[in-house]
């Protein structure tokens, strides 16, 4: 018998705050209709001044924990993937388990952008097999906080909002869990998707107000860069798991918009009726998409033991990835 790792519980927020497009169209003088033709987003959720990461992400987590139905004292370690947390300095993960009542867990941030959750899993994954204790991953993010209003590029498409998912170490003769992974990144593009002001490399002196802001440059290089990497990551995370494409049952891509999703699914030679797409209604919150769609379609439509799963992501840096999860 081997140990593998469960999903037993998922969980989602977003702020208080939907904001349609039609506010966002009016604000930059477009013409109605132009975002959802331009990215199939509809609508998305804002954070309130008086919001927090930490908020969000507290409620992903309660719910996935009530889902689970565990004792909170078994969550061994607590893994926080975002890219807004409430401060630099302290991480938000020893926080929010806090404030979760997670007396005997460990806590970490991990910043690997839209990817994040990806990277989370697969270190949650590792700890399950080899210390056989429950893991909560939670994606966040408040990237309205991050958004130049008066930049066309960013306004439309970020959105706010935490997923989250309860694992477990499980038994079992055949393969389940995460049985195939490939992680990638390309440094070349490292200045495409950024917040200039964010580190340490910006001299305070040549600050701006735009460098607090997400800079999104050279479109083009950042779909035709998302794809590839979502495509060949994924294409070898399949090779791992010995499975076809035609084998997936659901794919749930990191949701960046639809032209970058139609195109990965395409490349990968699956189906439509297999794609997962929160987009329309949620907008792209980084980290969080996956978590997020995870829990909206596990209520449309309960993931069926056995069932194959095919996660895909790409973000800042560039970093990427695809997990195949047998549910």
């Amino acid at each position: 018998m081997k140990t593998y790792s469960r999903i037993i519980g998922f969980g989602h927020s977003t702020p208080s705050q939907c904001i349609h497009n039609y506010i966002i169209e009016r604000h930059l003088n477009l013409k109605y209709g132009t975002i959802e033709q331009k990215t199939g987003i509809k609508s998305r959720y804002w954070a309130t001044k008086e919001e927090t990461l930490t908020d969000i992400a507290i409620k992903a987590g309660e719910m996935a924990l009530k889902e689970a139905c565990i004792n909170k004292n078994d969550i061994a370690l607590t893994l926080l993937a975002t890219s807004t947390p409430d401060n630099l300095l302290p991480p938000s993960s020893p926080l929010i388990t806090h404030k979760l009542g997670l007396l005997n867990s460990g806590a970490i941030d991990l910043t690997g952008a839209c990817s994040g959750f990806l990277y989370a899993l697969v270190f949650a994954d590792n700890y399950i097999r080899s210390n056989k204790k429950p893991v909560l991953i939670i994606a966040a993010n408040l990237l309205s906080k991050r958004i130049n209003m008066s930049d066309k590029d960013t306004a439309i498409i970020f959105g706010d909002a935490a997923g989250s998912i309860v694992l477990i170490p499980s038994e079992s003769k055949d393969k389940r869990g995460v049985i195939g992974i490939n992680l990638m990144s390309d440094g070349s593009k490292y200045d495409l998707i950024k917040v200039p002001s964010s580190g340490t490399y910006t001299n305070q002196k040549d600050l701006n107000i735009n460098d607090f802001f997400i800079n999104l440059t050279e479109g083009n290089n950042i779909f035709y860069s998302a794809v590839k990497i979502m495509t060949k990551s994924a294409q070898e995370a399949l090779k791992i798991a010995k499975i076809k494409a035609t084998d997936i049952n659901r794919f749930i891509p990191h949701q960046a918009n639809n032209r970058i999703i139609q195109k990965t699914y395409e490349k990968i030679g699956l189906s439509q009726n297999t794609v997962v797409n929160s987009l329309s209604e949620f907008g792209n919150s980084s980290a969080a998409t996956i978590p997020l769609s995870l829990s909206l379609e596990n209520k449309r439509r309960s993931f069926r033991c056995g069932e194959i799963i095919l996660l895909s992501a790409v973000g800042a840096g560039m970093t990427g990835g695809s997990v195949v999860f047998m549910i």
